[in-house]
C-alpha cells in the first residue's frame, strides 16, 4: 500500500448503507462537512480478524455527534454490522478501520440544520503508526507550539475532524524537524497529550498520566491503564507541568493507531523504555488478539 494515494486504493466502503466500490465512495466539494468541520469519525484496529473495543468506538461516534448536535441515522448495531462486513468484503483480518459521519450540503454556512447526515466506513490494511525501528528503541517527540484549547472553547469529549487542525500542523512542523510526533500542552502550559495519542510517563514502578480535561480521553488510554491496574501498578492521574519530565524515567503513548508505543525523547528530556512499559506493550499486544476459541476451526 506504501505509496498509494488513499482514493485510488481497491476494495470497497460502505457509505450511507450502500457497499460501493472504492473509487465511487465521492461527496461533494460543497459539504458543510469540508467546510465547517461538522464532521465525527472513529480509528480502530482488527486484530486476527476481530475489531478491538468495536462497541466502544461505536458508542463513542454516537456521542461525538451528539456534542456536535446532530444525530447519526444508523444505530450502534448497524454500525458494528457495517464494519465487520468491511472487512469480509475487503478480505482483512489485521486491520485499521475508519468510520467517519458528517453533515451534507443541502445548506452551505454556519448554519446547517436541514442537511443530510452521512456515515461512511473504510477498511485498510494499515502496519504499526511508528516503524518497528523506532518503536523498539523509542520515538522522539518535539514540543508542539499550538497547544490544546480551552475546554469552554472547544467541544474536546467529540473526535471532532476540526479539533484535529491543529494537531496536523504541529506533527508537520515536528517532522520537519526530524521528529515522530509532537507532544502538546494544554491551554495552561501544563502536559496534555501527543497529537493523535495520550502520553504516560513512570517514575519509581508509578504511572503518571495527564488528566484528560481537555483533550479525548482514548478507549486504548482506558485499556492501558486497567493493564495496569490488573498488574498490581499504580496509574497517578494529575496535572504535570513540563519541567516535571526531567525526573521521568520512561514514556510511552497509547492510541489505536499508535498502541503502546515507547517514547525515548521530548524536547530536552530523555527517556529509556523499560520493565513496565515493555508490559504494557506485552499486556496490550495480548489483549487485542481474538479470544483462542474463536481462533478454532470446527474438524
Amino acid at each position: 500500500m506504501a505509496g498509494i494515494p488513499f482514493d485510488r486504493l481497491e476494495g470497497s466502503i460502505w457509505l450511507d448503507g450502500k457497499i460501493v466500490p472504492w473509487s465511487e465512495a465521492r461527496m461533494h466539494v460543497l459539504t458543510h462537512g469540508l467546510h465547517y468541520g461538522s464532521s465525527v469519525f472513529e480509528g480502530l484496529r482488527s486484530y486476527g480478524g476481530e475489531i478491538f473495543k468495536l462497541e466502544e468506538h461505536t458508542q463513542r461516534l454516537h456521542a461525538s455527534a451528539e456534542v456536535l448536535c446532530f444525530t447519526i441515522p444508523w444505530s450502534e448495531e448497524q454500525i458494528n454490522d457495517a464494519c465487520n462486513q468491511m472487512l469480509i468484503e475487503n478480505n482483512l483480518t489485521d486491520a485499521y478501520l475508519r468510520p467517519i459521519a458528517w453533515r451534507g450540503s443541502e445548506m452551505m454556512g454556519i448554519s446547517a440544520q436541514s442537511n443530510t447526515i452521512h456515515l461512511a466506513i473504510a477498511a485498510w490494511e494499515w502496519p504499526s503508526y511508528f516503524s518497528p525501528e523506532e518503536r523498539l528503541k523509542g520515538i522522539r517527540l518535539d514540543m508542539a507550539e499550538f497547544r490544546r484549547p480551552d475546554p469552554k472553547t472547544a467541544p474536546f469529549r467529540s473526535k471532532a475532524a476540526g479539533l484535529y487542525m491543529i494537531c496536523t500542523i504541529s506533527k508537520h512542523a515536528a517532522e520537519a524537524k526530524g521528529y515522530s510526533d509532537a507532544l502538546m500542552l494544554d491551554w495552561q502550559g501544563r502536559v496534555a497529550e501527543a497529537t493523535g495519542a495520550n502520553v504516560f510517563f513512570v517514575k519509581d514502578g508509578v504511572i503518571h498520566t495527564p488528566i484528560a480535561d481537555c483533550f479525548l480521553d482514548g478507549i486504548t488510554r482506558h485499556t492501558v491503564i486497567g493493564l495496569a491496574h490488573a498488574r498490581g501498578i499504580e496509574v497517578i492521574q494529575r496535572r504535570i507541568m513540563p519541567e516535571e519530565m526531567e525526573g521521568f524515567e520512561q514514556c510511552f503513548l497509547t492510541g489505536s493507531a499508535a498502541e503502546v508505543t515507547p517514547v525515548s525523547e521530548i524536547g530536552p528530556y530523555s527517556f529509556t523504555p523499560g520493565d513496565i512499559t515493555r508490559l504494557m506493550i506485552e499486556d496490550y499486544m495480548i489483549a487485542v488478539q481474538p479470544a483462542k476459541e474463536s481462533l478454532l476451526v470446527a474438524s
